[in-house]
Protein backbone atom coordinates (compact mmCIF):
# COMPACT_ATOMS: atom_id res chain seq x y z
CA UNK A 1 0.00 0.00 0.00
CA UNK A 2 1.26 3.35 -0.92
CA UNK A 3 1.06 6.36 1.92
CA UNK A 4 -1.79 8.48 0.93
CA UNK A 5 -4.13 4.65 0.81
CA UNK A 6 -3.08 4.02 4.27
CA UNK A 7 -3.97 7.46 5.74
CA UNK A 8 -7.44 7.65 4.48
CA UNK A 9 -8.61 4.36 4.47
CA UNK A 10 -7.53 0.53 2.72
CA UNK A 11 -10.22 1.57 -0.02
CA UNK A 12 -8.76 5.05 -1.50
CA UNK A 13 -6.47 4.80 -4.41
CA UNK A 14 -2.84 5.14 -4.40
CA UNK A 15 -1.77 8.75 -5.99
CA UNK A 16 -1.10 7.86 -9.66
CA UNK A 17 2.43 9.89 -9.15
CA UNK A 18 3.81 7.22 -6.59
CA UNK A 19 2.83 4.53 -8.62
CA UNK A 20 4.99 5.64 -10.52
CA UNK A 21 7.70 5.96 -7.99
CA UNK A 22 7.09 3.30 -5.78
CA UNK A 23 10.51 3.93 -3.53
CA UNK A 24 8.58 7.53 -2.62
CA UNK A 25 5.57 6.19 -1.54
CA UNK A 26 7.09 3.65 1.22
CA UNK A 27 9.39 6.62 2.13
CA UNK A 28 5.88 8.40 2.87
CA UNK A 29 4.73 5.71 4.49
CA UNK A 30 7.70 5.18 6.81
CA UNK A 31 8.20 8.99 7.24
CA UNK A 32 4.45 9.30 8.72
CA UNK A 33 5.57 7.73 12.35
CA UNK A 34 8.53 10.38 12.51
CA UNK A 35 5.60 13.08 11.65
CA UNK A 36 3.49 11.66 14.44
CA UNK A 37 5.82 11.86 17.44
CA UNK A 38 6.49 15.15 16.44
CA UNK A 39 3.05 15.59 17.09
CA UNK A 40 1.15 16.26 13.42
CA UNK A 41 -1.85 15.23 12.84
CA UNK A 42 -3.13 12.21 10.66
CA UNK A 43 -5.52 15.07 8.78
CA UNK A 44 -2.79 17.16 8.34
CA UNK A 45 -0.06 15.19 7.26
CA UNK A 46 -2.43 13.73 4.73
CA UNK A 47 -3.20 16.80 3.56
CA UNK A 48 0.20 17.97 3.04
CA UNK A 49 1.32 14.62 0.95
CA UNK A 50 -1.78 15.07 -1.27
CA UNK A 51 -0.95 14.31 -4.88
CA UNK A 52 3.11 14.54 -3.97
CA UNK A 53 5.66 12.94 -5.87
CA UNK A 54 9.36 13.30 -6.31
CA UNK A 55 10.63 16.48 -8.12
CA UNK A 56 13.36 15.83 -10.29
CA UNK A 57 14.11 19.03 -10.63
CA UNK A 58 14.90 19.73 -7.03
CA UNK A 59 17.15 16.54 -6.65
CA UNK A 60 19.18 17.87 -9.75
CA UNK A 61 19.87 21.14 -7.77
CA UNK A 62 21.16 19.05 -4.97
CA UNK A 63 23.12 16.84 -6.58
CA UNK A 64 24.60 19.39 -8.99
CA UNK A 65 27.71 21.86 -8.65
CA UNK A 66 27.48 24.76 -11.35
CA UNK A 67 31.18 24.66 -13.12
CA UNK A 68 30.86 28.07 -13.14
CA UNK A 69 31.55 30.57 -9.98
CA UNK A 70 29.86 33.95 -10.76
CA UNK A 71 32.75 36.78 -10.46
CA UNK A 72 31.13 38.71 -7.35
CA UNK A 73 31.36 41.86 -10.00
CA UNK A 74 28.67 40.11 -11.80
CA UNK A 75 26.84 39.25 -8.65
CA UNK A 76 26.81 42.69 -7.32
CA UNK A 77 25.63 44.21 -10.99
CA UNK A 78 22.70 41.83 -11.01
CA UNK A 79 21.89 41.91 -7.30
CA UNK A 80 22.06 45.73 -6.57
CA UNK A 81 20.57 46.51 -9.77
CA UNK A 82 19.18 50.76 -10.50
CA UNK A 83 15.79 48.72 -10.39
CA UNK A 84 16.52 46.76 -7.46
CA UNK A 85 17.78 50.20 -5.65
CA UNK A 86 14.42 51.95 -6.77
CA UNK A 87 11.93 49.54 -5.88
CA UNK A 88 13.86 49.18 -2.50
CA UNK A 89 13.32 53.09 -1.94
CA UNK A 90 9.77 53.15 -2.89
CA UNK A 91 8.92 49.88 -0.09
CA UNK A 92 10.88 52.42 2.43
CA UNK A 93 8.28 55.03 1.61
CA UNK A 94 5.82 52.59 1.61
CA UNK A 95 6.57 50.39 5.06
CA UNK A 96 8.91 53.17 6.46
CA UNK A 97 6.43 53.29 9.63
CA UNK A 98 6.66 49.67 10.33
CA UNK A 99 10.70 49.50 9.67
CA UNK A 100 11.35 52.35 11.97
CA UNK A 101 9.20 50.47 14.50
CA UNK A 102 11.09 47.26 14.22
CA UNK A 103 14.91 49.16 14.17
CA UNK A 104 13.43 50.29 17.54
CA UNK A 105 12.25 47.29 19.12
CA UNK A 106 15.32 45.01 17.19
CA UNK A 107 18.01 47.04 17.24
CA UNK A 108 18.84 46.31 13.58
CA UNK A 109 19.23 49.06 10.61
CA UNK A 110 15.72 48.99 8.68
CA UNK A 111 17.97 49.30 5.04
CA UNK A 112 19.10 46.03 6.11
CA UNK A 113 16.41 44.35 6.51
CA UNK A 114 15.06 46.20 3.58
CA UNK A 115 18.10 45.18 1.35
CA UNK A 116 17.06 41.37 2.20
CA UNK A 117 13.71 41.43 1.39
CA UNK A 118 15.22 42.77 -2.16
CA UNK A 119 17.77 40.56 -2.53
CA UNK A 120 15.54 37.38 -1.18
CA UNK A 121 12.40 38.19 -3.13
CA UNK A 122 12.44 41.52 -5.30
CA UNK A 123 10.26 43.12 -2.66
CA UNK A 124 8.32 39.94 -2.79
CA UNK A 125 7.51 39.68 -6.59
CA UNK A 126 9.12 36.21 -6.43
CA UNK A 127 9.25 33.62 -3.54
CA UNK A 128 9.48 30.72 -5.36
CA UNK A 129 7.19 28.21 -7.16
CA UNK A 130 7.80 25.21 -5.72
CA UNK A 131 5.51 23.41 -3.06
CA UNK A 132 7.72 23.10 0.16
CA UNK A 133 6.56 19.90 1.41
CA UNK A 134 7.33 17.98 -1.97
CA UNK A 135 10.77 19.59 -1.92
CA UNK A 136 11.74 18.75 1.45
CA UNK A 137 10.29 15.06 1.17
CA UNK A 138 12.04 15.03 -2.22
CA UNK A 139 15.34 16.32 -0.14
CA UNK A 140 14.91 13.39 2.90
CA UNK A 141 14.01 10.79 0.05
CA UNK A 142 17.24 10.80 -1.38
CA UNK A 143 20.59 12.14 -2.44
CA UNK A 144 23.00 13.96 -0.22
CA UNK A 145 21.02 15.96 2.06
CA UNK A 146 18.76 13.60 3.73
CA UNK A 147 19.32 14.60 7.25
CA UNK A 148 18.75 18.54 6.25
CA UNK A 149 15.80 17.44 3.77
CA UNK A 150 14.35 15.23 6.83
CA UNK A 151 14.79 17.75 10.14
CA UNK A 152 12.79 20.57 7.58
CA UNK A 153 10.08 18.38 6.62
CA UNK A 154 9.31 17.64 10.21
CA UNK A 155 9.95 21.58 10.59
CA UNK A 156 7.27 22.43 7.83
CA UNK A 157 4.63 19.92 8.84
CA UNK A 158 4.82 21.83 12.15
CA UNK A 159 3.95 24.84 10.59
CA UNK A 160 0.94 23.57 8.64
CA UNK A 161 -0.33 21.82 11.77
CA UNK A 162 -0.43 24.89 13.76
CA UNK A 163 -2.39 26.67 10.68
CA UNK A 164 0.41 29.68 10.27
CA UNK A 165 -0.20 28.93 6.56
CA UNK A 166 -2.41 26.16 4.25
CA UNK A 167 -0.26 23.94 1.73
CA UNK A 168 -1.46 26.00 -1.16
CA UNK A 169 0.10 28.79 0.55
CA UNK A 170 3.34 27.15 1.50
CA UNK A 171 5.31 28.36 -2.11
CA UNK A 172 8.96 28.64 -2.12
CA UNK A 173 12.24 27.83 -3.58
CA UNK A 174 13.76 24.59 -4.22
CA UNK A 175 15.35 23.88 -0.52
CA UNK A 176 12.43 25.07 1.34
CA UNK A 177 12.81 28.54 1.77
CA UNK A 178 9.79 30.39 2.39
CA UNK A 179 7.92 33.54 2.11
CA UNK A 180 9.18 37.13 1.70
CA UNK A 181 12.41 36.95 3.37
CA UNK A 182 12.92 33.10 2.78
CA UNK A 183 13.07 31.22 5.93
CA UNK A 184 13.60 27.77 5.71
CA UNK A 185 11.47 25.85 8.26
CA UNK A 186 13.83 25.70 11.17
CA UNK A 187 14.87 28.95 10.88
CA UNK A 188 11.20 29.55 11.05
CA UNK A 189 10.33 28.05 13.88
CA UNK A 190 12.85 29.60 15.83
CA UNK A 191 12.95 33.45 15.06
CA UNK A 192 9.56 33.73 13.04
CA UNK A 193 7.53 37.04 14.32
CA UNK A 194 3.42 37.46 14.87
CA UNK A 195 3.90 41.22 14.64
CA UNK A 196 0.54 42.42 13.69
CA UNK A 197 -0.59 39.93 16.74
CA UNK A 198 -3.54 37.97 14.88
CA UNK A 199 -2.07 34.64 15.96
CA UNK A 200 -0.17 33.57 13.25
CA UNK A 201 3.50 34.02 12.35
CA UNK A 202 2.68 35.07 8.14
CA UNK A 203 5.30 34.93 6.54
CA UNK A 204 4.02 34.49 2.89
CA UNK A 205 1.14 36.58 2.66
CA UNK A 206 1.96 39.09 5.84
CA UNK A 207 4.79 41.54 5.31
CA UNK A 208 4.96 43.30 8.59
CA UNK A 209 5.47 39.43 9.88
CA UNK A 210 8.11 38.84 7.25
CA UNK A 211 10.42 42.01 8.06
CA UNK A 212 9.93 41.87 11.71
CA UNK A 213 10.85 38.09 11.62
CA UNK A 214 14.33 38.67 9.40
CA UNK A 215 14.97 41.20 11.90
CA UNK A 216 14.54 39.52 14.84
CA UNK A 217 16.80 36.58 13.13
CA UNK A 218 19.41 39.04 13.07
CA UNK A 219 18.90 40.34 16.43
CA UNK A 220 19.90 36.76 17.91
CA UNK A 221 22.71 36.40 14.94
CA UNK A 222 24.54 38.90 17.36
CA UNK A 223 23.59 42.29 15.16
CA UNK A 224 25.52 45.14 17.20
CA UNK A 225 23.03 48.29 17.16
CA UNK A 226 24.70 51.79 16.04
CA UNK A 227 27.47 49.44 13.78
CA UNK A 228 27.40 49.61 10.39
CA UNK A 229 28.46 45.93 8.00
CA UNK A 230 31.85 47.66 6.52
CA UNK A 231 33.48 50.19 4.77
CA UNK A 232 35.49 50.09 1.93
CA UNK A 233 39.07 51.23 2.32
CA UNK A 234 42.51 51.46 0.83
CA UNK A 235 45.17 49.48 1.61
CA UNK A 236 48.58 51.13 2.00
CA UNK A 237 51.72 50.08 -0.49
CA UNK A 238 53.25 47.10 1.43
CA UNK A 239 50.43 45.92 2.85
CA UNK A 240 50.71 42.17 4.32
CA UNK A 241 47.89 40.58 2.21
CA UNK A 242 48.50 37.54 4.75
CA UNK A 243 45.91 39.99 7.17
CA UNK A 244 43.31 40.25 4.80
CA UNK A 245 41.42 37.13 6.63
CA UNK A 246 37.85 37.56 8.38
CA UNK A 247 40.20 35.44 11.09
CA UNK A 248 42.57 38.76 11.78
CA UNK A 249 40.51 41.14 13.74
CA UNK A 250 41.17 44.94 14.82
CA UNK A 251 39.91 48.05 15.45
CA UNK A 252 39.18 50.29 12.89
CA UNK A 253 41.78 52.58 14.57
CA UNK A 254 44.07 49.53 14.79
CA UNK A 255 44.29 49.41 10.86
CA UNK A 256 44.69 53.02 11.01
CA UNK A 257 47.40 52.72 12.36
CA UNK A 258 48.65 50.07 9.66
CA UNK A 259 47.68 53.05 7.05
CA UNK A 260 44.69 51.78 6.15
CA UNK A 261 42.30 54.49 5.28
CA UNK A 262 38.62 54.57 4.46
CA UNK A 263 37.94 55.34 0.68
CA UNK A 264 36.68 59.04 -0.19
CA UNK A 265 39.14 60.54 2.89
CA UNK A 266 36.14 59.81 5.04
CA UNK A 267 37.14 59.22 8.36
CA UNK A 268 35.67 56.07 10.11
CA UNK A 269 32.95 57.96 13.03
CA UNK A 270 33.70 54.90 15.37
CA UNK A 271 37.04 53.56 15.60
CA UNK A 272 36.47 51.81 18.36
CA UNK A 273 34.29 49.37 16.35
CA UNK A 274 36.38 45.96 15.60
CA UNK A 275 36.80 44.88 11.95
CA UNK A 276 38.46 42.49 9.37
CA UNK A 277 39.94 43.03 5.86
CA UNK A 278 38.86 40.98 2.98
CA UNK A 279 39.40 41.35 -0.21
CA UNK A 280 36.48 39.46 -2.33
CA UNK A 281 38.51 39.70 -5.59
CA UNK A 282 41.76 39.45 -4.34
CA UNK A 283 44.81 42.36 -4.03
CA UNK A 284 43.52 43.94 -7.45
CA UNK A 285 40.27 44.46 -6.25
CA UNK A 286 38.05 46.53 -3.94
CA UNK A 287 39.16 46.02 0.04
CA UNK A 288 36.84 45.88 2.75
CA UNK A 289 36.81 46.57 6.41
CA UNK A 290 33.87 44.65 7.83
CA UNK A 291 32.25 44.61 10.73
CA UNK A 292 30.43 42.09 12.98
CA UNK A 293 27.38 43.03 11.42
CA UNK A 294 28.63 41.72 8.16
CA UNK A 295 29.28 38.49 10.20
CA UNK A 296 25.20 38.46 10.98
CA UNK A 297 24.32 38.74 7.49
CA UNK A 298 26.43 35.90 6.71
CA UNK A 299 24.02 33.74 9.23
CA UNK A 300 21.57 34.92 6.45
CA UNK A 301 23.11 32.83 3.31
CA UNK A 302 26.99 32.20 4.30
CA UNK A 303 28.25 33.73 0.99
CA UNK A 304 30.80 36.95 1.20
CA UNK A 305 28.98 37.90 -2.33
CA UNK A 306 25.86 37.58 -0.84
CA UNK A 307 26.50 39.49 2.50
CA UNK A 308 28.52 42.10 0.54
CA UNK A 309 25.60 43.15 -1.89
CA UNK A 310 23.30 43.21 1.04
CA UNK A 311 25.43 46.08 2.59
CA UNK A 312 25.70 47.83 -0.78
CA UNK A 313 22.19 47.79 -1.41
CA UNK A 314 21.06 48.68 1.84
CA UNK A 315 23.45 51.73 1.48
CA UNK A 316 22.23 52.43 -2.20
CA UNK A 317 18.84 53.01 -0.98
CA UNK A 318 19.72 54.90 2.01
CA UNK A 319 21.45 57.87 0.36
CA UNK A 320 20.84 58.58 -2.94
CA UNK A 321 23.86 60.60 -3.34
CA UNK A 322 26.08 57.34 -2.95
CA UNK A 323 26.79 55.97 -6.78
CA UNK A 324 29.02 52.88 -5.40
CA UNK A 325 32.37 51.52 -5.05
CA UNK A 326 35.43 53.44 -5.71
CA UNK A 327 37.85 51.09 -6.65
CA UNK A 328 36.84 49.27 -10.15
CA UNK A 329 36.39 45.63 -10.24
CA UNK A 330 39.87 43.42 -12.02
CA UNK A 331 37.64 41.91 -14.58
CA UNK A 332 40.69 40.21 -15.81
CA UNK A 333 41.09 38.35 -12.27
CA UNK A 334 37.88 36.11 -12.79
CA UNK A 335 37.49 33.26 -9.96
CA UNK A 336 37.31 30.03 -11.11
CA UNK A 337 35.11 27.31 -11.72
CA UNK A 338 34.84 24.03 -10.20
CA UNK A 339 36.63 22.18 -12.59
CA UNK A 340 39.41 24.61 -12.39
CA UNK A 341 39.61 24.57 -8.92
CA UNK A 342 40.78 20.99 -9.57
CA UNK A 343 42.93 21.55 -12.02
CA UNK A 344 44.60 24.24 -9.52
CA UNK A 345 44.99 22.11 -6.82
CA UNK A 346 46.39 19.05 -9.24
CA UNK A 347 49.25 21.77 -10.57
CA UNK A 348 49.88 23.24 -7.13
CA UNK A 349 50.10 19.61 -5.50
CA UNK A 350 52.82 18.34 -8.90
CA UNK A 351 54.94 21.63 -8.08
CA UNK A 352 55.19 20.82 -4.54
CA UNK A 353 53.43 23.58 -2.87
CA UNK A 354 50.79 21.65 -1.67
CA UNK A 355 49.83 18.23 0.23
CA UNK A 356 46.94 15.94 -0.26
CA UNK A 357 44.53 15.20 -3.38
CA UNK A 358 42.70 17.94 -5.10
CA UNK A 359 38.70 18.20 -3.83
CA UNK A 360 37.83 21.59 -5.56
CA UNK A 361 37.34 23.21 -2.52
CA UNK A 362 39.09 26.52 -1.90
CA UNK A 363 39.88 26.45 1.75
CA UNK A 364 42.97 27.51 4.33
CA UNK A 365 45.05 25.24 2.52
CA UNK A 366 44.59 25.93 -1.10
CA UNK A 367 44.83 29.42 -0.22
CA UNK A 368 48.18 29.00 2.29
CA UNK A 369 49.74 27.06 -1.25
CA UNK A 370 48.91 29.57 -3.41
CA UNK A 371 50.04 32.44 -1.19
CA UNK A 372 53.54 30.17 -1.05
CA UNK A 373 53.36 30.05 -5.10
CA UNK A 374 52.54 33.81 -5.43
CA UNK A 375 55.67 34.34 -2.62
CA UNK A 376 58.35 32.19 -4.90
CA UNK A 377 57.41 33.31 -8.26
CA UNK A 378 57.41 37.00 -7.18
CA UNK A 379 53.70 37.68 -7.43
CA UNK A 380 51.61 39.80 -5.41
CA UNK A 381 51.25 37.45 -2.08
CA UNK A 382 47.07 37.96 -1.97
CA UNK A 383 46.21 34.10 -1.79
CA UNK A 384 43.38 34.51 -4.34
CA UNK A 385 42.77 31.61 -6.43
CA UNK A 386 42.18 33.20 -10.05
CA UNK A 387 42.19 32.46 -13.73
CA UNK A 388 45.10 34.09 -14.38
CA UNK A 389 46.68 32.95 -11.85
CA UNK A 390 46.16 29.25 -13.09
CA UNK A 391 46.98 30.52 -16.55
CA UNK A 392 50.46 31.37 -14.88
CA UNK A 393 50.45 28.14 -12.86
CA UNK A 394 50.15 26.18 -16.48
CA UNK A 395 53.01 28.30 -18.21
CA UNK A 396 55.00 26.78 -16.01
CA UNK A 397 55.23 29.77 -13.28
Amino acid sequence: MYALAILVGATAQPSPVFAQDAAFGRFVDDFWSRARKAGISRKTYRGAFSGVGPDPEVLKKADYQPEFTKPVWEYLASAVSQKRIENGRKMLRKYGGVLKRLEQRYGVDRHIVLAIWGMETAYGSFMGDKYVIRSLATLAYRGPRQKFGRSQLVAALKILQNADTTPNRMIGSWAGAMGHTQFIPTTYASYAVDYDGDGRRDIWDTIPDALASTANYLKVSKWRPGETWGYEVELPRGFNFALASRRTVKTLAAWKALGVKRVGAKSFPRPDDRSSIILPAGAHGPAFAVLNNFRSILRYNNATSYALAVGHLADRIRDEKFRGFVKPWPTEYRPLSRKQRFELQTLLASSGFLKGEADGVIGSGTRAAVRAYQRARGLTVDGYPSVKLLEHLKRGG
